[in-house]
């Protein structure tokens, strides 16, 4: 891959954590570059779950090259060790970045790309495709031209669906206004909609723990709420995680909490149930169906993860794994039936490329339907390959990462409680930080234990504290 033309900018799909990331390297190495951002605002994706707090603190979600354009602003660093929610990640760090003098008239809201392709060549013709530039199509029609193409949109806008084989359940189009998207804010915006009312949660992991135990406390205040527990698994071990035992306090925590809830009665769990149709009772509820196994509930809430749109970038050379729908050099190192985010080595531009020279997908898109991905491994990937996209291959190529020891995943959310602020630190004891390098960019992360940590007990985030 060459440098990049001077007259064409490099294209940033998504002003999220790791689109701005990849976006302050870019203008730390005077790259040209655009930001095509789909919402009206930076991070709109984030925008819609700012009141859950995510559980890695503030020194792993911050990107370096963002740090440092922020301080010539005179930005105040927030407390490293607390932890932020949603709305803090944007309005003390996010929406501050995009506003830098190097990034402000760079971002484009309000872009829906519609379609990534090359200027003159479909997917099928060779001859001449490297030297051609990328094509920028978005949903208003308007179209730019890109010296290469950096893909952070994400995956927040592709919900999994309920069915329980991978394909929508029969009917489960007709029901849509019942549905919730995952991480919906049950103790304060979207109140109304749960309290005194029965919900459905679907899922086994950590956005569909963090709505129950939100759901347990609403139950505990509004009388009449129920909450049902569905999922497709008939063991919740993994879910509950070790208790005491547990590696990670934090994911004990959860899963001692979490189970007491079930325990008590005051989530009930339906186990081994997997999703075949979905349709509307007489009285306006919703049936969930599996075989002659039946479920009633008012709202569902989809917590089923997420998967990463490829249509739009059809005509693009990639080389994604037929399981994960990451690159297929990637796959095996997030494959989540063997790592947490922990365990997954360090990796960059080399395991990112395509077929297609100069498109890059980075952050949670990059990992397909793997829920392992951290966010300080998505700020070293946006690190990684805009070295690689101005010919330092030697930087590009030095893959390193700062992570804990325990695995924190900054894309797995949490809450805490005096308890966890008594037990050492903000939620528990600060976790030891080691560094990872690889020159290669491959290679184990050694020294890592794995385990995600998840979310704990929830508390309306209106009460102040530091966990709280």
């Amino acid at each position: 891959m060459s440098v990049p033309s001077k007259d064409l900018p490099v294209v940033v799909i998504g002003a999220g954590p790791v689109g701005l990331a990849a976006a302050a390297h870019l203008a730390d190495r005077g790259l040209e570059f655009v930001v095509l951002e789909s919402g009206p605002t930076v991070a709109a994706a984030i925008a819609e779950w700012r009141h859950v707090k995510l559980f890695s603190p503030w020194r792993y979600d911050i990107d370096g090259a963002a740090r440092r354009l922020l301080e010539q602003t005179g930005w105040i660093e927030p407390e490293l060790d607390q932890l932020p929610t949603g709305g803090d990640l944007i309005d003390a760090y996010l929406a501050p970045l995009a506003k830098a003098p190097q990034m402000a008239d760079r971002i484009q809201y309000g872009a829906q790309v519609s379609a990534v392709t090359r200027v003159g060549f479909d997917r099928i013709r060779t001859a001449g495709r490297e030297d051609a530039p990328f094509l920028v199509r978005l949903a208003d029609g308007e179209e730019l031209l890109a010296s290469a193409v950096i893909d952070a949109a994400g995956t927040w806008r592709r919900p999994n669906v309920l069915g329980g084989s991978g394909i929508a359940a029969r009917g489960e189009a007709d029901v849509a206004d019942a549905i919730s998207p995952a991480l919906p804010d049950v103790l304060v915006r979207d109140r109304e909609r749960f309290a005194g009312r029965r919900t459905a949660v679907v899922g086994a992991g950590h956005s569909a723990a963090t709505t129950l135990l939100e759901l347990g406390e609403l139950a505990a205040h509004e009388p009449g709420t129920e909450v049902l527990w569905v999922v497709r698994g008939a063991d919740q071990a993994r879910t509950y995680g070790g208790g005491e035992d547990d590696e990670l306090p934090a994911r004990g925590a959860l899963g001692a909490r979490l189970k007491k809830l079930v325990q008590s009665g005051r989530v009930e769990l339906v186990s081994s149930f997997r999703i075949e149709s979905i349709s509307r009772t007489a009285d306006g509820r919703v049936e969930l169906a599996a075989g002659e196994r039946r479920v009633v509930a008012d709202t569902v809430v989809n917590s089923t993860g997420f998967r990463p749109d490829h249509e739009m970038v059809g005509e693009l050379r990639l080389d994604l794994d037929p399981i994960l729908g990451s690159t297929r050099a990637l796959a095996p190192l997030i494959d989540p039936n063997k790592h947490s985010c922990g365990t997954v080595p360090p990796h960059g531009v080399d395991e990112l490329e395509h077929p297609e020279p100069g498109y890059y997908a980075v952050g949670a898109k990059s990992y397909g339907r793997a829920p392992t991905f951290l966010l300080a491994t998505g700020h070293e990937q946006a690190r990684s390959v805009v070295a690689a996209l101005a010919g330092d291959w030697e930087a590009a190529r030095d893959v390193q990462l700062n992570l804990p020891e325990t695995g924190v995943c900054s894309s797995n959310l949490a809450y805490g409680d005096s308890a966890d602020e008594a037990a050492g630190g903000c939620c528990g004891p600060a976790p030891q930080a080691v560094t990872i390098s690889t020159p290669s960019g491959r290679g184990l992360a050694t020294g890592i234990s794995g385990g995600l940590l998840t979310v704990v007990e929830a508390e309306p985030t209106t009460q102040s504290g530091c966990c709280n």
